[in-house]
């Protein structure tokens, strides 16, 4: 074979081996946009030292008291601007629904393909917000919690894990991905401390605990 054909040639191969190395990167669920990255884990040691300390109290609380799901940009809504995020592929309509893509939890290690089957959790719930201090907050306040997509707070997440988490904390709930639980309680602390939140003493033990670990 001529040198040039088999440079040519070579090259060809190169390109398509790039290019097939850059689509599994693109389809793998760790390459799709998603939490914004928490601080260290060394970093989030040194928060959760800062945290006050202090007994729950969920007198009063109502989950309408944290104006969630407000317009981000156009017709879009926080829920539909973090499904956007978070998944592969999407596609949405005029009024922002996601009409198909994928969406991989890591949570639990599933992945969808139907928007109804994915919740947009709040890492910290928001009524263990309010038990650790957002009781005494303003509305607006409470509004920018449930709708921060700066901090590492809302995830598109498995709709019934979510829902089993409910608004328990990392003493009584952690996800089933072992390999995740780093991350979560992470941005577990990092929100809270950003935010001024305590935690209960359960609370922190198993957050120390994880945070040896990670």
């Amino acid at each position: 074979m001529p040198k040039f054909y088999a440079r040519r040639r070579l090259s060809i191969l190169a390109g398509l081996m790039a290019m097939t190395a850059s689509a599994a990167l693109f389809n793998s669920p760790n390459a799709s946009a998603a939490l914004p990255t928490p601080v260290s884990a060394a970093t989030a040691r040194t928060y959760l030292a800062s945290l006050t300390v202090a007994t729950e109290n969920r007198t009063g609380y109502d989950r309408d008291l944290f104006p969630h799901w407000i317009t981000q940009s156009g017709t879009c809504n926080t829920r539909e601007t973090v499904l956007k995020r978070d998944g592969s592929n999407v596609v949405t309509d005029s009024a922002c629904a996601s009409t198909s893509g994928s969406w991989y939890s890591p949570y639990d290690g599933a992945t969808w393909t139907a928007a109804s089957d994915v919740d947009i959790d709040h890492l910290v719930p928001l009524a263990e917000a309010w038990d650790s201090g957002a009781s005494g907050w303003t509305t607006s306040r409470r509004q920018s919690f449930a709708n921060d997509l700066t901090r590492p707070q809302l995830l598109a997440v498995t709709d019934n894990v979510n829902q089993s988490k409910s608004d328990q904390d990392p003493a009584e709930w952690m996800p089933s991905r072992t390999a995740y639980r780093c991350t979560y309680v992470r941005a577990w602390v990092q929100v809270k401390y950003y935010y001024g939140l305590s935690v209960d003493s359960a609370e922190k033990s198993a957050l120390t605990s994880y945070l040896a670990s990670c």
